[in-house]
């Protein structure tokens, strides 16, 4: 009896933990469901956009309107980077080849035009200025012998056939000096020194501008061949900007025109500049055309050939829209303003206003008003928060704070 007894306690005891299993996920499925129903109505409920009441737009000074038409110093936007023009850049060159003997300037170092930069090394150099002294003295002999035959010519005592001779003698080997000394000319050499003697075995390499010496691309002790580079020389006193304008803005860019500068890379420093040439071919496939513009650096900023610059290009006045700039906000970067999106009056209740913020870009800035262009279209009539932005973009960020 007693073992029977325990056996239905038993029983009875293992039930009671299967009903309360039982009930114990039931009510757990029924708090998660309550749960994700609340999460799901607060989802649901979430408003989009900024709604405020009439009173409330009052107290905070919020005014709407349409956006305006204004005829604004309208500018085109442009990037670019500065540049020397080609009169203005030189690659010093050596017209024969030979060693470099010795360097005389270094990377940085300004120089004027017809300034020593190097010295070359030339064993041939010597055999051009011997046949140079030879055809000299022999040109002596030859120039006596024309003129004695040219006198005869005169006195009708000579032949005709010997004063040709003497004279086509006589120009050949004037040529040939003349051809000797402007080799010698170009290498630098004078061969007024030479007819004197001077024979040298090196000659001098010449700056053939004005400028800031370069990269060195020679070292003493190399050999270099005719026409190779050792070195280049700039001059950035008429340096310029290469813009690119494209397709779309260039039929409202025209020389003369005035130029804003930004260095984009040197804490957006402004300079000013002016029109003075545009390409009439476009720039590969980017559909750009380049636009030169002269810069006016009266204050000798320190502008160096590659900067990247971001220009604004006045193109005069024209009908464009506009906006108060209390009307522009700045968030992350990107500038907005507010549009309003609905207006509806309920039952018992005071008119609501809703605002939502879009994102523009923004031109010139002129007499309080600063000219918009919309990153999405708008409706013609679409009416802004003409001032208040501010307030509208602090509520806008508590709102996504308290999210």
């Amino acid at each position: 009896m007693n073992i029977q007894k325990y056996k239905l306690i038993a029983a009875a005891f293992l039930i009671g933990l299967a009903f309360a299993s039982c009930s114990g996920d039931s009510g757990k499925k029924e708090t998660d469901g309550k749960e994700n129903s609340g999460a799901e109505e607060t989802t649901k409920k979430k408003p989009e956009g900024l709604e405020l009441t009439s009173e409330q737009m009052q107290t905070v000074g919020i005014v709407t309107g349409p956006i305006a038409q204004k005829n604004l110093d309208s500018v085109i936007k442009a990037n670019g980077q500065l540049a020397v023009p080609p009169q203005n850049k030189a690659d010093v060159s050596i017209l024969s080849g030979g060693i470099i003997n010795h360097i005389s300037v270094i990377e940085g170092q300004q120089v004027k035009r017809g300034q020593l930069l190097a010295t070359i090394k030339n064993q041939d150099l010597i055999k051009i200025q011997q046949d140079y002294l030879a055809a000299k003295n022999n040109f002596a002999y030859v120039q006596a012998e024309y003129n004695r035959q040219k006198q005869l010519q005169e006195a009708g005592a000579g032949t005709g056939k010997s004063f040709q001779s003497s004279e086509a003698t006589y120009n050949a080997e004037r040529s040939r000096i003349t051809a000797y000394e402007s080799q010698l000319s170009q290498l630098g050499i004078s061969p007024g020194k030479i007819a004197n003697g001077n024979i040298v075995s090196q000659f001098p390499v010449l700056s053939p501008i004005g400028g800031t010496v370069g990269q060195i691309t020679a070292n003493t002790g190399a050999f270099v061949q005719p026409g190779t580079s050792i070195m280049e020389v700039v001059d950035n006193s008429k340096i310029h900007c290469d813009l690119t304008v494209f397709e779309k803005d260039l039929m409202h860019v025209k020389v003369g025109q005035k130029v804003n500068f930004q260095l984009t890379n040197q804490e957006n420093q402004v300079i000013t500049g002016t029109i003075n040439g545009i390409n009439k071919s476009f720039e590969n496939e980017s559909k750009g055309v380049t636009v030169h513009a002269v810069i006016n650096n009266k204050e000798q900023k320190n502008l160096i050939p590659g900067m990247y610059v971001t220009a604004l290009i006045s193109t005069g006045s024209r009908l464009t829209a506009a906006v108060p700039v209390d009307a522009v906000v700045r968030a992350e970067g990107k500038q907005y303003i507010f549009i309003v999106v609905t207006t509806a009056q309920k039952e018992g209740k005071e008119n609501t206003v809703k605002f939502k913020k879009a994102e523009i870009t923004t031109g010139v800035t002129e007499l309080g008003f600063v000219q918009i262009k919309p990153i999405e279209e708008m409706p013609p009539s679409v009416m802004i928060a003409l001032k208040g932005a501010f307030y509208l973009q602090s509520k806008a960020s508590g709102s996504a704070e308290e999210e």
